[in-house]
């Protein structure tokens, strides 16, 4: 059986002042650090085969505590870049909604619609990532785990359950957090979804994140 735990980056700057990074290089912040540790010290005791991440910065970083304690070298898989927010990128939903109301208006409320200006829709997304998502799963070892993004997770993950993208708000899931997905001859599965109990956070309420 192939297992591929699917791990969302840890915190940022901007993730908390609520601004849209898309496939801008933003740096972990020192609670980002902290949940990488985290995430580490999880999945300490699972026998990795292969780490493979975003090239950007934040899920690198993310990757490198448990790619130093398992001794393995971060591969990076372009098809796992955050969604491209375009103009967006830098601004905060306010910003966006100065002078794209109606964009960011369907954004929140269908999301399947939205081309983001000079960027990608979800469609874009799921197109490049689930292919992504295979090459990985096609390649070598059974236990992998993979270092990405919030809309990266969540089309893959729709994916697996058959539901629409227009779902894209119905679930979330926490920086640091661990989904595991598993394939046999059955099909994929998902027997654990958004596990952040290794944050400390398992059911506290969650900050909404704007800028996504």
């Amino acid at each position: 059986m192939k297992r591929v735990f699917l791990v969302r980056h840890g915190e940022t700057d901007w993730n908390r002042e609520g601004r849209f990074q898309g496939q801008m290089d933003i740096p972990l912040n020192g609670t980002g650090v902290v949940q990488a540790l985290s995430v580490a010290e999880a999945l300490k005791d699972v026998s990795l085969d292969r780490i493979v991440a975003s090239p950007l910065s934040r899920a690198r970083e993310t990757a490198r505590p448990l790619a130093e304690l398992k001794g393995l070298r971060a591969e990076l898989s372009e098809g796992l870049i955050e969604i491209g927010h375009g103009l967006w990128e830098g601004r905060t939903a306010p910003e966006v909604e100065a002078e794209w109301a109606d964009v960011l208006e369907a954004w929140h409320t269908r999301p399947a619609t939205v081309l983001m200006p000079e960027g990608e829709s979800l469609e874009d997304v799921q197109n490049r990532a689930w292919p992504a998502l295979l090459r990985v799963a096609e390649g070598k070892g059974e236990n992998i785990a993979v270092f990405t993004h919030d809309a990266v997770l969540k089309v893959l993950l729709m994916n697996v359950l058959d539901c629409p993208l227009s779902s894209f708000w119905k679930f979330q899931l926490a920086n640091g957090s661990i989904t595991l997905l598993e394939q046999s001859e059955k099909g994929w599965r998902i027997p654990l979804m958004g596990e952040a109990g290794h944050l400390g956070s398992t059911f506290g309420i969650r900050a909404e994140q704007k800028g996504l």
